[in-house]
């Protein structure tokens, strides 16, 4: 409504402009019916383009007009009828604007005055007479011209709900008048003598706080009562901006009074305090003095406490000083000093919450049924400091929410990775400035007890800069028989950490201080299963998924085996991370097909999954026939579980080079060279001619050749292999293999058992041989996932040829030929 103003102002000055007689009122009733009324006007009208304008009928205002072609239709237009249509521009920053550059709705006006300025420009002030519709462009040149067609109002005679929309429209035409107060006062009066509903549509349409394309709108809606519900959906924004401005510029000056309010009134009480001696810093240090005699804690510390309080009588309250000992003792009385929460002995109780929560992780269920038995019948230990160490993904940091709720206590996490300033975790010397405690009495004090299940995420990404090292600064957290008197910086006096049951998370063992690794009983949480993560999909990451997306158990299920296909051909893991949200993609899909009431299967099948989640992301590694000798099966384990991997090994004739390829690390070439040095070794024993040592080339490549692969566990596959090339053997069928060897051909054994017999179940291998000392991770494993598998356990390299290497020759074995010169030698 800011254009009220030049509203007056346009009509005093077309008073000002006229001759005698001419002054031009807003409109009067009878004018607004002559509007309405069709007129013999004419169907070819000359149209003038304005910028930033739209004219509605009734309304008088003035234009500016500059542009040539608009000064000769002007021109023509006065020494004749005076008639002309305006049409807004649709961007009003073209100068030579074409047919598709201006709205094909517009207003017939009259031209009342014209005035020529001195600097060449020319004004006119026009009056709105009716809305008009182009039918037809007739010319652009020398100005435009067109074909139109009237368009009549349409409001309803005496229709109560056109008198319910005026009277809104005039409230909230007066409301915008209250909020603004650059608005004159003498607006009030031209809308109070407004009794026609079109031209009081009319008049606020041209009024209102809009931009063009909104005022356009409006123009160009023929039915009255859309047109004033519009309207007033407008003006209705507009005072709400009003308001919001105004209470913004009322608070703003409230709280500059309330500031100055608030100083006058602390500058009064510090010297009424001064002179009766009452009150002031002795009644906080009284306060904090009576909560201190609340507190649990040790004698040593309540001395401390009270030494602390009379310092802070000692010094000037306006002292720099004062904060830091008040906020000092503050932190001290808020610490829950011996303030326990009760565990819950129920141990059928608590199987049963880590069961429902977390499917499979046997060890780490029994370890802390045991814990809790042991708590139940002494009633006092030490709470024990547990490492979850396994790939990602596998429940660990999920794992102590669980603990927590069986034990019946309080949940508190700090995630390590990327700490690696010591101070974040012993704080920092209430000496410096912004001083404050470590992250572990931090949340000490936000979780209010002595015995919560604390977790300590990724322990394995802690780092070391000139600030100090944390993983030091844990040695005497993560000790039982240190932690009972752990030092803060800040705090200076000895704080109880014995009773908090420590769970730390780790992905790599490696990177962890020994010196702290020790202090931690480390459970190994392997990855899941084929069928154990076929149970989690069922019973946590389907349902959990349906919820978040505002489904129900109705709405869809998944066949086991799409679920099965998720696993196998979409994800490549040890933990259930992307079967979660490959699962959750399955089930937005299928809520967009309810959300667009579009028809679905709700029974989602492995063909749904394809054309869900596209094609295959991974291919089950199979085991390939060796038809040729030279080439055998290894395990692997990998971050993401277990995997088959093929030795392949070629001769061709030269000087004895060794060639390894396949991104092998360090350890696996020195296991290829080992093999190959026990081979020359056991040469005549094998029945190898050694001079195929001397003239031919080895070359051993694993496959795939772009991912990076280490560890001493492919010794024993990559001695097989190089025994079945040089004695042209083939290697027996199904058969795989892990294990490190020495030049000794002694057989070491090797870690990642569970998930290399998984992998070569997955990929139907019959027969495994393993070290001896490996029996023993085999006795671990569930006897469901050994089925159908025949395992050798051996010592020696010996052993392991017996086993894998056929008695015959391939049928056609490579013709080993060897020069003259090597003979003589």
């Amino acid at each position: 409504m800011n254009n009220y103003e030049n509203q007056l102002y346009q009509s005093l000055m077309v008073g000002d402009y006229a001759g005698e007689g001419d002054l031009i009122q807003l409109i009067t009733d009878d004018e607004a019916d002559d509007i309405s009324q069709q007129e013999n006007y004419s169907s070819e009208i000359p149209v003038l383009s304005v910028r930033n304008t739209v004219l509605f009928p009734g309304v008088v205002i003035p234009i500016t007009v500059g542009r040539q072609r608009s000064i000769k239709l002007v021109k023509k237009a006065q020494r004749g009828d005076k008639l002309i249509g305006v049409c807004a521009q649709i961007n009003p920053n073209n100068d030579d604007p074409s047919w598709e550059d201006i709205y094909h709705v517009g207003t017939l006006a009259k031209i009342i005055k014209m005035i020529v300025l001195p600097d060449g420009n020319t004004t006119i002030i026009i009056q709105g007479k009716k809305r008009f519709s182009i039918l037809e462009p007739l010319t652009e040149d020398p100005y435009f011209t067109a074909r139109v067609e009237y368009l009549e109002e349409n409001f309803p005679k005496n229709s109560k709900k056109i008198q319910a929309l005026e009277e809104s429209l005039k409230d909230a035409a007066a409301k915008i008048l209250h909020l603004n107060p650059e608005i004159p006062r003498e607006a009030q009066v031209a809308l109070d003598n407004i009794d026609n509903t079109p031209f009081l549509t009319h008049f606020l349409s041209s009024n209102i706080n809009a931009p063009v394309e909104a005022k356009q709108k409006l123009l160009e809606i023929n039915d009255g009562v859309e047109r004033a519900t519009l309207l007033l959906e407008f003006m209705m924004k507009d005072i709400q901006m009003l308001e919001l401005k105004s209470e913004i510029q009322k608070k703003v000056h409230t709280d500059i009074d309330q500031q100055q309010r608030d100083y006058f009134l602390r500058q009064q009480m510090k010297v009424l305090q001064t002179e009766l001696g009452e009150e002031g810093p002795e009644k906080e240090v009284e306060e904090l003095r009576l909560k201190g005699a609340k507190k649990k804690w040790p004698q040593t510390v309540a001395k401390h406490f009270e030494k602390e309080l009379d310092k802070i009588l000692r010094i000037n309250p306006s002292a720099a000083e004062y904060p830091i000992a008040l906020n000092y003792a503050e932190t001290l009385v808020e610490l829950p000093w011996n303030e326990l929460t009760e565990d819950n002995f129920d141990l059928k109780r608590a199987k049963e919450i880590l069961d429902k929560d977390h499917h499979g992780l046997e060890k780490v269920k029994e370890r802390v049924i045991e814990y809790l038995a042991v708590l139940k019948l002494k009633n006092d230990l030490k709470g024990p400091i547990l490492c979850l160490y396994g790939p990602p993904g596998v429940g660990k940091t999920s794992l102590g929410k669980s603990i927590a709720k069986a034990l019946g206590r309080k949940y508190v996490r700090m995630s390590l990775g990327g700490v690696h300033d010591e101070a974040e975790i012993r704080g920092h010397r209430k000496t410096y400035v912004g001083a404050m405690p470590g992250k572990i009495i931090q949340n000490m004090k936000k979780v209010k007890t002595s015995n919560p299940v604390y977790v300590l995420d990724e322990i394995d990404k802690l780092s070391s800069d000139f600030r100090g090292d944390p993983s030091s600064a844990f040695l005497e957290v993560l000790d039982p028989e240190q932690n009972s008197t752990f030092t803060d910086n800040y705090l200076e006096v000895e704080y109880d950490l014995s009773k908090v049951l420590f769970i730390a998370t780790a992905n790599s063992l490696d990177s962890i201080q020994p010196a702290l690794r020790d202090r931690m009983e480390i459970i190994e949480v392997t990855g899941y299963t084929m069928e154990e993560k076929l149970e989690i999909a069922k019973k946590h990451l389907i349902p959990k998924q349906r919820k978040e997306h505002g489904l129900k158990a109705k709405d869809l299920s998944f066949d086991k085996t799409a679920i099965a296909k998720i696993i196998e051909d979409y994800t490549r893991e040890s933990g259930v991370r992307s079967l979660e949200r490959a699962v959750g993609k399955v089930v937005r899909n299928v809520a967009k097909s309810i959300a667009m009431e579009e028809e679905y299967n709700k029974k989602i099948t492995p063909e749904a999954v394809r054309k869900i989640l596209g094609g295959e992301i991974f291919d089950k590694e199979m085991y390939q026939d060796n038809s040729v000798a030279g080439v055998v099966t290894g395990l692997a384990w990998t971050s993401v579980g277990g995997e088959i991997l093929f030795i392949e090994t070629a001769l061709s004739r030269g000087k004895g080079k060794l060639t390894l390829s396949g991104q092998l690390g360090d350890v696996m070439k020195e296991s290829a060279m080992t093999a190959l040095s026990y081979l020359k070794s056991k040469a005549e024993k094998l029945g190898i001619d050694y001079r195929v040592f001397d003239q031919y080339d080895l070359h051993v490549h694993v496959p795939a050749g772009a991912v990076p692969k280490d560890g001493p566990s492919a010794g024993i596959t990559m001695l097989t292999a190089m025994a079945s090339l040089y004695t042209q053997r083939k290697v027996k069928s199904k058969i795989a293999m892990t294990g490190e060897i020495t030049l000794r051909g002694k057989v070491m054994p090797v870690g990642g058992i569970k998930e290399k017999i998984l992998a070569a179940r997955r990929a139907g291998l019959k027969e495994i041989i393993l070290c001896q000392k490996n029996k023993r991770d085999i006795e671990e494993i569930d006897e469901q996932y050994l089925k159908g598998i025949n395992f050798h356990f051996v010592d020696n390299v010996d052993q392991v040829l017996e086993i894998a290497l056929m008695k015959s020759k391939v049928e056609e074995p490579m013709k080993f030929t060897f020069t003259s010169e090597n003979n003589n030698h």
